[in-house]
Parts: structure tokens; sequence; C-alpha cells
């Protein structure tokens, strides 16, 4: 049976042979990966919530160390210089023993500012990866982010290792255990805030620990597309619930979407319908497909739910040339999940970086690379009732083509956004989240 510990020693291998191959392309001689530094907030004494240098963790799961370092050949075991502080104001993370721990060359960093004596000397081939160009400068490092080492790398990591499809996994089952308990938690009718505690406390995420900022809305709330605000009153009455939340695990993302109705109603059937457009969506997730065409077919598929449901008076295909599903439906279908939600790679046409345009009437689309094997994606359709993009239609010379009257009625819900989290394989497709019995 496949263990983290089993799968890591190949993972290592194949960055080890992407490093090689990215170094050999670009005349360099050791990447420096940074793992990122604190940040201070502006006129005061503590910093900013720490995130690690995603390029650093798809090494290795140190995922909340400031001031670390990895030195990689390509050829020889990676240095890992590991920020171990002596400090009594703030609790140090010690380095113990894990199973990743024997793929590097371990050195102990007590003082951040005295790195550059493990560093190389002669900087001249080495290419500094991270954020923080100014301290990278300090330091003497020349190439700084180089174009073309970061392409070949973001293009490669839209493929996933054997071991990085396990953490997602894991990753997915934490997020599961957080999405059942706040939807309990809408059913006993409890406010945002409150559903948000719930769902931190079910996964043992803190507020700064998730993959992004949770959107937990209710009712009307949900046609917020980023909505974070959590209001702490509980409602008058409960009527649609829209989370969308991810977790961590071993610095993978998951990022799972459900919206439910409190009572059986037209908002539930609904929601039931977008489900199954949703799942139709995730079975076009083909290796050599498209994922800008699959994109299109389910706008389309959403024109079909519009007109079905009563909300326009015209066919699908006359609310695709008029672009009214727009109104409805102002985002992409999906992106590329990993190390980031919304991962690199995901409009690229090769490992050089050659850009490839969404359609011009689909600008929101946050991928148009061919789907392979190994790659992981979201899928994501939604229908919202936005008060400004109504509006907009209204004024509009289609505004004939929308039912009204069915649309103020939907208002009060907000809107609807089923996600799920897919590995595309070669035969077949894994529903991590489904799998998860997640309805």
């Amino acid at each position: 049976m496949s263990t983290l510990t089993t799968l890591y020693p190949a993972h290592i291998d194949e960055l080890q042979q992407r490093a090689t191959t990215a170094l050999t392309r670009e005349n360099l001689d050791t990447i420096v990966i940074h793992s990122g530094q604190d940040i201070k907030v502006f006129l005061d004494d503590h910093n900013y919530p720490f995130k690690t240098n995603p390029h650093f963790k798809h090494w290795l799961p140190v995922v909340d160390i400031p001031n670390c370092w990895l030195l990689i050949n390509g050829r020889d075991k990676p240095t890992l210089i590991y920020y171990q502080p002596i400090d009594f104001w703030h609790k140090v993370i010690e380095l113990g023993q894990d199973y990743w721990q024997e793929h590097f060359d371990i050195k102990i960093l007590t003082k951040a500012t005295d790195v550059d004596k493990l560093l190389p000397y002669d900087k001249k081939g080495c290419a500094y990866v991270g954020a923080h160009i100014e301290v990278a400068k300090a330091l003497g490092f020349e190439q700084i982010n180089p174009e073309g080492l970061l392409n070949y790398l973001h293009y490669h990591r839209a493929y996933k290792t054997p071991y990085e499809q396990m953490c997602m996994r894991e990753s997915n089952k934490c997020a599961v255990t957080g999405h059942k308990a706040a939807k309990e938690a809408f059913l006993e009718g409890c406010s945002e805030f409150e559903i948000q505690q719930r769902y931190l406390y079910t996964t043992q995420h803190g507020e700064n620990d998730t993959p992004y900022g949770n959107i937990v809305a209710l009712n009307e709330n949900a046609s917020i597309l980023h909505y974070t605000a959590l209001e702490r009153s509980v409602p008058q009455a409960h009527r649609s619930f829209l989370l969308d939340a991810g977790a961590n695990f071993h610095g993978y993302a998951s990022d799972i979407t459900r919206t439910y109705s409190f009572k059986r109603d037209k908002f539930s059937e609904l929601i039931a319908r977008m489900d199954q457009l949703m799942l139709t969506a995730v079975d076009g997730l083909k290796p050599g497909a498209s994922y800008v065409d699959l994109h299109i077919a389910t706008y389309r598929d959403i024109g079909n739910v519009l007109n079905e449901f009563g909300f326009i008076n015209v066919d699908a295909d006359t609310a695709v040339e008029t672009g009214i599903i727009s109104t409805f439906i102002p985002h992409g279908l999906g992106h590329h999940l990993g190390l980031q939600t919304h991962d690199v790679g995901g409009f690229m046409a090769d490992e050089r970086g050659t850009h490839v345009n969404t359609p011009k009437e689909h600008p929101f689309l946050r991928t148009s690379r061919i789907i392979e094997a190994n790659q992981v994606f979201t899928i994501e359709p939604g229908l919202y009732f936005i008060d400004s993009l109504l509006t907009k239609a209204k004024q509009s010379k289609h505004s004939g083509m929308i039912n009204w009257k069915n649309v103020e009625q939907m208002r009060p819900f907000g809107g609807i956004r089923i996600e799920d989290n897919i590995i595309v394989h070669q035969s077949h497709n894994e529903n991590m989240t489904r799998d998860l019995d997640l309805k």
C-alpha cells in the first residue's frame, strides 16, 4: 500500500530531473529557493501571516517557517538551510525526524542575517527564486526569478506526481469534514460567523491556515462571488447557504464549494439541476481535450438551465449568441489546483511559456491549456442573481429575453456554485470530492 513515505522518493527524483533540465537549458548551476520572510505590519511590531513560497514547499512539507533556503543543482542531494533561531519571544519549531529529511543535506541557521555564510560564495551561476528581491540583491544574486527558469518550472507544476496526488486527497478529506459540519450549522440556524468557526474547528485550521479566505454566504450574500464579510448576526430567515472553503495538507490546497437550500423549494430544484450539470462537465475532462471548449459547452448548458427554469424566454443558442448567459455566470468553469488554489501554468502551451489566449467572449477563464493526465482541476459552474449584472441586463437591448418575474423570486437566494476537485488520469477521472461522499 502506497504511503507518503513510499511515494516521496519518486517525487524528489522527478523534481531533481526537472531541475537538471531547467538548469541546463538556462545555463545555470544552482537554483536557490527562498521560503520567504516575515513582513511587518506598517508602523507596528507584529507581522502579517506568513505564506511560504510555493516553489519551496514543492520540495518538502515545510510550510510555516520563514528564512529557509533550498540549494538545488540537480545532481547532488539538495541542501536545506533550516531556520531554527534561539528565541524566547516566539515558539521555535525545531527540526524533528520525518520521512523527507534523509533526502536533504540539512544545515541549521540560527540567525537569518547569517545565511550568506551558507550560500555559495560565487553566485554568478545561481538563480534566486522568491519574493524578496531586495534581499536577493543584497546577497549578491544577479539572476533573480529568471523568466525562462520560472516558465519551465511553472509548466511542469501542472503534472502532479503520485505523492502530490496523495497530498491532495488528504486535503480534500480534511475540507470535506469541514463542509459537512458547516452544513449542519446552517441547518441549525447559525450565523455566517458561527458557521465559519464550526468549519475551522472541524478541520483544525486557523483562519490563516486555509488556502484562501473562506466564502461563507447566507441568502443574498451568495451572489457576491468573493464574499468574506462574515455577518455575526443571524438573519431573519435562512433561505440559502453557499460555502466555498478548502484546506491545506503539506502545502497542497483543496477548493470545494457547495450550495444548500433551507427548504425543499424551487431553489433546491435548481441546485439539483446545477449539480447534474457540474457532473456532466466533470465527465468532459479528458486527456487531449480543450478546457476552453469544455467551458464553452458548459456555458451553453447553463443557457439550457436558464430556459428550463423560465429565467430566459429564448433557447440556449440565442442566449449564447447574445451573451445574456454571462449575466448569470460571470466566471470561468474552473482552474488548475495544487500548491496554490489557482495553480500556475494554466495558460501555457509549452515549457517556454507560450501564452494561450482565452476567447474574448470568456475573459475570466483561468486556464486555456489542453487537458492532460496527472493534472488536477476544479470544476465549478455557477448560476447567480447579481444585482449589478441584472441591472445592466435590464438596461440592455436584450432585456426582453429575461423573465424578470422569475428572476426576482430568486434574488433573495443569491446564487449557486458547486465545485469538485478532479485528478485526470489516462483512463478515468478521479473525483476526490465525491469519493468522500460529499453531496
